[in-house]
């Protein structure tokens, strides 16, 4: 995720702002304190931060990537074995 402009920052809080006390899935690649510094204005960072975290379910998932196992090209034990 890259840093917000700051149009994206203020359409994002309106997003989350019109669904307060509705039902919201988001998905993140960062832990919610790696989000403060996208923001270009840290009073709508903590405004909207403080939306999505005190009411949230979250959860962390540890462990390997599946991304290079699902990767385009990518060469195989399968790909490689020869039968003879």
């Amino acid at each position: 995720m890259r840093e917000l402009t700051a149009v994206q920052a203020d359409d994002l809080y309106e997003l989350i702002t019109e669904r307060a006390g509705r039902s919201v899935i988001m998905t993140s690649n960062r832990t919610p304190i790696d989000w403060y510094p996208l923001f270009p204005n840290p009073v709508v960072a903590e405004s909207l931060l403080d939306r999505l975290i005190n009411n949230s379910h979250q959860l962390f998932m540890n462990g390997a990537s599946y991304r290079p196992h699902r990767r385009p090209g990518r060469v195989t034990d399968q790909d490689t074995t020869t039968t003879g």
